[in-house]
């Protein structure tokens, strides 16, 4: 058990038997009455953020979540399968635990995959990721009078905007949080 003066964004709680992350946490001392706590909480076992408020030194109980390298092996059906790098076993992920980030996962890519009691809840992307560009328009001479970029396909089909020069068959760097394009390898 830990109080809720003590808790702080990005730790793990557990409310009701549901798991949840603490995305927000404010502390309030109020001129007349009792201090309490405001927080915001995403549900880890399913989808949904909610608002709570706890009496300032109430006692929640903290889930640990333990942190395990995987690498993304292939996609089978509706199932991702990925292999721990320690243990070597496989593990299958349905899409309600990867939602949209498989248009960042390429084959033998190292992710961060977070577990509760040896059930997988989330998947952690790198910060970016290098993606190959297999469709892109040719840039036409002059035609940065309405836009200087232009969209393209990469290899997991994420669309994106880049800038003109930018080719079928570049690798190009891709920040995860926001899908935007950062550079072009070389």
């Amino acid at each position: 058990m830990v109080s809720t003066n003590d808790i702080r964004p990005g730790q793990s709680i557990l409310l009701d038997g549901t798991l949840y992350l603490i995305l927000e946490y404010q502390h309030v001392k109020p001129g007349k009455g009792k201090a309490f706590v405001k927080t915001k909480l995403k549900n880890l076992s399913g989808a949904g953020v909610i608002d709570k408020t706890f009496r300032a030194d109430e006692d929640v109980k903290q889930a640990f979540i333990d942190k395990q390298q995987f690498q993304y092996l292939y996609k089978d059906g509706d199932s991702y399968i990925f292999m721990n790098n320690e243990t070597f076993e496989q593990i299958n992920l349905n899409n309600d635990i990867v939602e949209n980030k498989y248009l960042y996962l390429t084959s033998n890519q190292e992710v961060t995959i977070q577990m509760y009691e040896d059930t997988p809840i989330d998947l952690v992307l790198p910060p970016t990721v290098n993606l190959l560009v297999t469709s892109a328009e040719p840039a036409v001479k002059g035609d940065t009078v309405s836009s200087s970029t232009k969209s393209v396909t990469c290899e997991t089909g994420l669309i994106l905007n880049v800038p003109m020069f930018i080719e079928e068959d570049e690798l190009i760097k891709v920040d995860t949080k926001n899908s935007s394009y950062m550079t072009r390898i070389q």
